[in-house]
Parts: structure tokens; sequence; C-alpha cells
């Protein structure tokens, strides 16, 4: 009987499984990196033991520290979450050497399919070899080890292949500890499809219905749902078999999530074996009525699955919520996250909290956010609605981006594809901020007594709010008036102004705004505002042909031979910044001359930092 349990990992998976722990009564074990010190999932544990450092080669995946801080806190038992150490077979064998219990697949397994191109084999499907020519184009280019879209690039043309190797591999390195990657050919168009699997050590499997997740931005999922609608009864039927076929054949105990590639509706190509829980496990969960790290403990634990799963029922669609700017190639972003919160008729699975801080060295989601329903076209609708209406106070996030995919007709009407994003992330992620919001941003302010910045404070005249819209940067001026009645606006009845609320009568019909405001940030139903100076700052301004860090990170590569004097032509890759576990790349804005570089390899940076100049060239 499990009493204590280690959780080798962070964040919102950590808190996941501490739930479960909690309702069964065992007591939990959080570990942390330095920068995780107060993270939730620390707050959250019973015990926590320190990992000193910052990075994760040098925290979550030393196996070593990890197993240590298992016996130190008394453990029983160690669940490694997804990602870090989780297909690590050795990993495994050391905690089972250590006397402790691993939830999770035998090594054997892990070792069998954690190497997709071992996988990939053992399925009878077989990688591109070496000699890549311009006829296998368009290729993918995957890390061997790890998932989530980590190491993973779409090769279009040859002469970038080796350029997209380095990269790959220095990108699975450091999230995974294991650079090796392989190149599979690439298929446009098709749909991301995989299957639950749950298996006990006494010879049954469950295949607990398909996934779809196809929305994907990077390689990485962004919108999940249960069961995934529309498949081919055939497809459903090979697909089935295989999960079960790559079970059976590897001695697979505990959960696991047998992934495809649909193209043309009817042929399903073998992808990979993850073996441990996938992020979206909250959406089989839901249909299927049951909790899998509960399954979980109750295999590792040696108990025998019943013959048969429950029967699922309705639809359910998971969301997931990264602070990040889609417009911006879906650059990551930090600070704090003021306020987080969504309806109650929605499941929110997160590891941050109001007042938190999202830093630099992990990856960028915030939360999952999961509805359930009778009906795909319920469960759609009722997420939407959630996230629209969820308080997301602090950077900016791709929380537009998602109530606008799901309203998609592509997406509601199921033709969906992994090509979504690359057709419509320009139409998804174009401005449309309410045209009231700085309105009431300003009688917001005004309301509070602020007297500052682009505010003019002659009563006899009309009193001006100015403002940037972020991410897109459009600004905007509010213009409103003190009377003795109150405050005016043209063209608008001011109905009620508070520092948190305003109601306005536009045409008739009245509006209500939220508004929140931390420092110069004013975030209105929302749409976030920043409160401008009446004048610039002449510090701030900067040279044309500046490059500037989108975020903060560190400086991993610098393009050979880059000087200052050297031409350069416009896309021509020139930096690479490592946050949040991915490899940026910064590009020349177009050809000319570089002027001044900034940037070396190994310097932290903040965003806005300037990396480098480069003066164009102008026409003869």
């Amino acid at each position: 009987m499990i009493n204590s349990i280690l959780v080798a990992n962070r964040g919102e998976i950590a808190c996941r499984v501490f739930r479960t722990c909690r309702d069964l009564g065992i007591r939990t074990v959080a570990l942390h990196s330095d920068p995780d010190a107060d993270a939730l999932h620390v707050r959250e544990a019973d015990l926590a033991v320190r990992l000193p450092g910052a990075t994760p080669a040098d925290t979550y995946l030393r196996a070593d520290l990890v197993v240590k801080a298992a016996l130190d806190a008394g453990a029983d038992a160690v669940h490694p979450g997804y990602g870090f150490l989780s297909e690590n077979a050795a990993f495994a064998r050391a905690v089972t050497d250590a006397g402790l219990v691993w939830i999770g697949p035998p090594p054997a397994a892990i070792e069998a399919m954690a190497s997709k191109t071992r996988a990939k084999e053992l399925m009878g499907v077989a990688p591109l070899g070496s000699d890549i020519t311009a006829a296998d184009l368009p290729v993918l280019v995957k890390a061997s080890a790890g998932g989530g879209g980590r190491g993973m690039r779409v090769v279009r043309e040859l002469a970038e292949l080796d350029v997209e190797l380095e990269a790959a591999r220095a990108e699975a390195l450091s999230a995974f500890g294991d650079g090796e990657v392989f190149v599979e050919p690439y298929v446009e168009g098709g749909r991301h499809v995989e299957v639950q699997v749950l298996a006990d050590a006494h010879g049954t499997v469950w295949v607990l219905g398909t996934r779809d997740c196809s929305l994907q931005r990077r390689h990485q999922k962004v919108i999940e749902e249960a069961p995934a609608p529309d498949l081919i009864r055939g497809v459903s039927d090979v697909i089935y078999e295989m999960a079960e076929r790559a079970c059976r054949a590897t001695g697979y105990v505990g959960a696991g999530t047998v992934e495809f590639l649909v193209a043309d509706g009817d042929t399903a190509h073998f992808l990979e074996m993850n073996t441990r829980l996938q992020v979206e496990h909250p959406v089989t969960e839901a249909v299927f009525g049951i909790d899998l790290v509960a399954l979980q403990l109750r295999v590792a634990e040696g108990e025998a699955l019943d013959p048969e799963p429950p029967a699922p029922r309705g639809h359910a669609v998971e969301a997931r919520l990264y602070a990040e700017d889609p417009a911006a190639s879906f650059a990551p972003q930090t600070g704090t996250l003021h306020r987080l919160t969504v309806p109650d008729s929605v499941r929110l699975e997160t590891g941050y909290t109001d007042g938190d801080t999202i830093g630099v060295h992990y990856d960028a989601m915030l939360a999952k956010v999961v509805a359930h329903a009778p009906t795909r076209p319920a469960a759609v609708r009722a997420l939407a609605g959630a996230l629209e209406r969820a308080e997301v106070h602090g950077p900016v996030t791709n929380r537009d981006l998602l109530v606008r995919s799901l309203r998609h007709p592509e997406f509601t009407d199921a033709r969906m594809d992994t090509g979504f994003y690359e057709r419509h992330l320009d139409e998804l992620t174009a401005p449309d901020p309410d045209p009231y919001a700085p309105l009431a941003a300003a009688l917001a302010q005004a309301a509070h007594g602020h007297r500052f910045g682009g505010f003019r404070n002659v009563p006899s005249q009309p009193q001006l709010g100015r403002y940037r819209t972020e991410p897109d940067g459009t600004e905007h001026e509010a213009r409103y008036r003190h009377t003795r009645e109150g405050l005016e606006a043209d063209g608008v009845r001011v109905v009620h102004a508070a520092p948190n609320r305003v109601v306005l009568e536009v045409g008739g019909v009245r509006r209500k705004f939220d508004v929140a405001t931390y420092g110069d940030r004013v975030h209105v139903n929302g749409v976030t505002l920043t409160a401008l100076p009446r004048f610039t700052d002449p510090s701030e301004q900067r040279a044309p042909g500046s490059l500037l860090a989108p975020m903060p990170g560190t400086v991993v590569r610098v393009a050979e031979g880059l000087t200052e004097g050297a031409a350069v032509t416009a896309g021509q890759p020139l930096i690479w910044l490592e946050a949040m576990k991915m490899e940026h790349r910064i590009s020349a804005p177009a050809s000319g001359t570089l002027t001044a570089l900034h940037a070396a390899v190994g310097r932290q940076v903040e965003v806005g930092a300037l990396l480098a100049v480069v003066q164009e060239e102008t026409p003869a």
C-alpha cells in the first residue's frame, strides 16, 4: 500500500496528482528548483525538497537528485508526471533499484517506446535515412525522446535541413537531456488522433477511446477533445487494434497514449507511443467518468482493472491557456499573474494562483480549461463561453485565440487538421478590441481619483486618457468630462462609474465593464490596456532597425561569423534565444548592414533588450 508519493515534476501536473493523493489519504512530496521555491505545487504538497539550481538540466532532469529526494522525504513511490524524466527508462530503474514504487510502465516498455525511432521499428514503420533529397520534402525533424513539440521542425527547403537539425538537437538536449533526432515524412492536412490506454499487470488492457489534438502551434497541442469527431469506423478499429497491440507487444503496465496521424480521412499513420500520462488526459476522464491518476496508483499497487472499462458518455473539450503572444510567433510572456478565474461550470487545472510570477525557465502553459457536455456542440459552446468570461489579468495570453478557434467554422464543423493555424492565424489574431474599453478604463480611473499620465485636469475642459491595447499596440484616446451630475462622455450615457465597474448606455443598450488596474495596466472585460503618459520619454526611442528581445531569455547562439559591419539579408537568422524550454529565432528585418551587435552566447536578456541593429540598405 502506497502511503507517500513524490511527484518528480512541477506546476500543473504536480498539483493535479496531489489532488488525487489528498482524496486517497496519501502524503505528498514536491520537488522544486530555486525559481520554483514558492510555486503553487510546493505550497500544496505536505513536504518539499529543494533541487539547487534553476535550469531543468541542473534540477528536474537530475535523476540522482530526484531519487535521493524521495528517499530523504520518506516517500514510498514516485509519480513522474509528464515531460522531464517521465519517459526515461534509466530513471524508472533507479527508482525501483532504490526500493521505491514506480508509478509508470516497466522500464523495458519505456525503452521500447520512449525512443520514437525504436517505437517505429517495433510497429513496422521506418523513419527516413540520412540521404534526404528534395523529392522527400517536406519532412519533419523530430526528437527521439520526450514530447510537447520540443525538438520538432518542419523543413520545406533542402538548404534549411542542416540548420533545423542542429536547432532540434539543441532544443531536445535542453528539454530532455537527449539530443537524438530523426527525420520522417511530413503529412500535410492530416488530423492528429490518439488513443488513451491503461493496462494492469494481470493482462487487462483498456482502450479508452480517441482524442483529437489537431489544433497545434509549434507542434504542441492547443485544443484537444474526446472522442475524436467524425472518424470513419474502419479507422477507429485500426487505431484501437494498433494501440492494444503496442501494449501487449511491450508488456505494458500503466497509463499511456498511442498517437496517429489520420490522412485523407481514411488512413492512419502510427506516430509514437507516449509512455506516461498526457496533458490532455482530463477530457478522457470526463467522458469515461474516471480518475486516471487514481487508476495509475491502483495499478502500481498491483490491483487488477475491471475486465471492461466504463461506458463513455458525452463529449469533452480542453483548451491550454498559455502566457504567450500568438500574433508574435507565439512568443512566451513573463510577469505577475494578478488574477486567474474561470466560471464554475468548467474544470480548471493550473499550477498558478493569483500573485504568482511567470518566469522564463519553464513551459508557458498557465492552465488547462475543460468543458464536458452531452454533445460536442454543447461542450464547444460551454468552453468558448467560459474562456470569454474568464478573468486572466497579467501577461498577454492566448485566451482570445482559443475563443476564436473554438468558434471558427472549421472547428465547429469538425473539419480541422494540423494546418489549422498555418491557414487561419492572421485572421484569428487580428485586433478586435471593444471600442468602449478605453473609455471604461478612463472613467474607472477618474472615479478612483487618478490624476496622472495623459489625463489633463482642467475641470472646464474635456479630460483625456491615452491607452495602448496589448499586445497589438494600437493607441486610443478616451475623452470625458466632470459635471455637477457626474461623469459624461460624448455619445454615451454614463450610468455608473466606479474603480472596478463601469456601466455605459450606448444606443439604448446598457453594457457592463469590469475593470481591474495594476499600475499602468488596465484589464477591461478581457481587453488589456496600458495607460500612456502624455509625452514620450526620449530615452525609450530606438534607432531604426533595432532588434529587441521579444521575451526574457538566454542567448544560446549567434550566427556563425556575425560581426559588426557584416552584410545581412532580410529574414536571415542572426540570434537564437532560449526561453521557457523553446528556442526563438531573431532574424534580420531587412537587407542591410549590421551596425551593432550586443548579443553574446550565454548572456541573459530582459524583454526589450537591444540585441543588434541592422541599418537597411537604401535603394540606389
